[in-house]
């Protein structure tokens, strides 16, 4: 594209208006800092939202931090200050200093679109483009087919911070580029189809973990520049890893810095607390109904798909969205315009972002972190719904978290928390969570969470595996948790890789590498995740022995019985039904040597007997070792 001039406004009158009215979705190509050259003055073009100043100048190291030298001028009554800079190039810092019109304010802001920032605790925009030499053209072209509800998706959960650090230089993180060729390798040898990075935005605190987002177009500076990023992000595509990015509109912090009172008024978010102030986070809340916060938040959310290449975005806090009374009580929100708790212009938000987000790329996906019962987070707009692609079950983490951490004594009395899910598996296209909110803040981490001695653990936790690969869903498994981390997950420290030398824990990663290339190898497992028809049970109702017995059906007619025994008792010659005679392949077992277990089994398989049981007209006498499950295929 021909670069424009020094002197070339890049802001037009159309972009303004489509600015003014919400439904301008690449905001991010006309504010912020545009470096210019091969025009007869190279320099930077800056524009910035802040209606309510009466004056904004540029202030940076390129000026010795003047607060008065590089002064904007407001673009007639859009509220928006724009200006060339001449000699202002990539790397230089710079910051925005806004003299409002109301309550003497003056305040040093980042850009809101800047595409850098330095390294916090510093808190200046780097002026920067994005230029980069991708790689990932095959990747681009197909994934598509990698990417859909009939795919078999399974997600790595990863912590850029603490994947991987480096102790002999001090403990620090990896960079970027140090992570990519090692991520890539690891995933691609687990078997995991995609990666989903927690936020990749820059945030000034550390210990929030990205989800308290300041820089909504600039990606963290703590481990490289928006290329280091770029160059892990193709490094993952061309080794055929999708790469799903958190992105947080929920909410933003409120340092001085930032977008909160950004021009001497609450231009974000709500000036009211009982709509502005999150309780939970002691944050401020997006002013969703406004024009221009839904443009600037619909351009991030497209930037990382036009710019990173993104191949989903996974919405956090969507329940905090939803609800205006969200962790709020009596007296501490304001009902909606029909008295209810809805906040309606979230979901009017939402339902555009799922239907800009599509309209631009088909070939990705969104998902939401709802946690409540609102219908039809993932069906189409046009239906009603909100529009995601997917949804995560969190009902299903939390009933089956709860039920692995009782002694199997009692779990005969808790037997619906397994089978309740089935009731609704299909009101929605759910992804099963075990993410990195179930191994922080106290709870433990996945392992010691599991009732039992040190072999009933691991023993337990293959069967959560197990099962969460055998039901309906695409699965999502955080960092540590493949190889049985004992430790409860911190962001300042790294996994504890040393642990899968040991037994146990080598044999906790086969099983995950096992999971995961049985998944993406069979149809009758991922097919009709979203579908009904892919799931049958045979015995849901064995509570007494705490066993449980169900099918997967892919479109083609393939068979795979799941048999799950959540007792440390073996269960001999114990008779499933079977719908189809001939041989029924065990084709993995939780309970191998292999993965630590105690190796009973049923040598490979067993033919069906033409004795009807479960209302089916054939039947298996199996072994069910303890604490196990156990995959067969029906061989014809």
């Amino acid at each position: 594209m021909e670069k424009p001039a020094a002197n070339a406004q890049l802001l037009t009158d159309q972009d303004i208006y489509l600015f003014n009215e919400g439904n301008h979705v690449r905001l991010y190509e006309k504010f912020g800092a545009h470096p210019i050259a091969g025009g007869p003055v190279e320099g930077t073009h800056f524009a910035v939202w802040a209606p309510n100043a009466k004056k904004v100048c540029v202030m940076g190291d390129f000026n010795g931090w003047n607060k008065t030298g590089d002064a904007l001028k407001q673009r007639a009554h859009s509220g928006i200050w724009e200006g060339f800079i001449p000699g202002v190039r990539r790397g230089h810092k710079y910051k925005y200093h806004i003299v409002s019109r109301y309550a003497g304010f003056r305040g040093e802001k980042a850009d809101p679109f800047a595409f850098a920032s330095e390294v916090p605790p510093k808190t200046a925009s780097v002026v920067w483009s994005l230029d980069y030499e991708w790689g990932d053209s095959r990747w681009m072209k197909t994934r598509g087919g990698l990417n859909g509800l009939k795919s078999p998706v399974s997600i790595y959960e990863v912590h850029l911070g603490s994947w991987k650090r480096v102790p002999e230089e001090g403990n620090r993180p990896l960079t970027y580029r140090e992570m990519a060729p090692q991520l890539a390798a690891y995933v691609k040898r687990l078997g995991f189809s995609h990666v989903e990075f927690m936020p990749v935005t820059e945030h000034p605190f550390y210990g929030s973990w990205g989800y308290q987002t300041i820089g909504y177009f600039s990606p963290t500076s703590r481990y490289g520049t928006p290329q280091d990023l770029m160059f892990l992000i193709d490094t993952l595509h061309q080794n055929g890893i999708g790469v799903i990015l958190d992105w947080v509109p929920a909410h933003f912090p409120a340092d001085a810095h930032g977008i909160g009172y950004f021009d001497g008024t609450h231009l974000y978010e709500h000036a009211d607390p009982r709509q502005g102030f999150h309780p939970d986070w002691k944050s401020s809340i997006f002013n969703f109904g406004r024009n221009e916060v839904r443009g600037f938040l619909l351009s991030s959310a497209l930037f990382w798909l036009d710019k990173y290449h993104a191949d989903g975005l996974r919405v956090d806090a969507v329940a905090s969205m939803l609800y205006l009374d969200y962790s709020r009580k009596k007296g501490e929100w304001i009902a909606n315009r029909h008295g209810g708790n809805e906040n309606l212009d979230a979901v009017a938000f939402l339902k555009q972002f799922n239907h800009v987000v599509y309209q631009n790329y088909p070939d990705v996906q969104t998902s939401a972190e709802e946690s409540t019962a609102w219908p039809m987070v993932s069906r189409p707009t046009w239906l009603g719904g909100l529009g995601f692609g997917l949804k995560w079950d969190m009902g299903w983490m939390h009933d089956t978290l709860q039920y692995l951490s009782k002694d199997p004594v009692y779990r005969k009395y808790h037997h619906n928390a397994l089978t309740f899910r089935m009731l609704y598996a299909f009101s929605e296209n759910y992804v099963l969570p075990l993410s990195h909110d179930e191994v922080v803040h106290g709870k433990g981490s996945l392992l010691y969470k599991m009732a039992g001695d040190s072999w009933q653990k691991f023993a337990n936790l293959r069967l959560l595996y197990g099962n969460m690969f055998a039901q309906p869903g695409q699965k999502l498994l955080f960092m540590g948790g493949e190889f049985a981390q004992w430790a409860e997950w911190r962001h300042d420290r790294s996994l504890e890789w040393h642990l899968t030398e040991h037994a146990p824990h080598s044999g906790m990663q086969k099983w995950v590498a096992d999971l995961n290339f049985l998944y993406r190898s069979e149809p009758a497992l991922y097919e009709l995740n979203c579908n009904p028809a892919g799931f049958e049970w045979i015995d849901a109702n064995d509570s007494q022995q705490s066993v449980l017995a169900y099918l997967r059906k892919s479109a083609g007619g393939e068979m795979i019985m799941a048999v799950c025994n959540f007792t440390p008792l073996p269960r001999l010659n114990y008779r499933l039904g079977a719908p189809r005679g001939g041989f029924w392949k065990e084709i993995l077992n939780s309970d191998a040597f292999a993965y630590w277990g105690s190796g009973m089994g049923n040598l490979g398989g067993i033919d069906a007997e033409p004795a009807p049981s479960h209302g089916r007209p054939y039947s298996l006498r199996i072994a069910i070792p303890p604490l196990a499950i156990l995959f067969f295929k029906h061989c014809p």
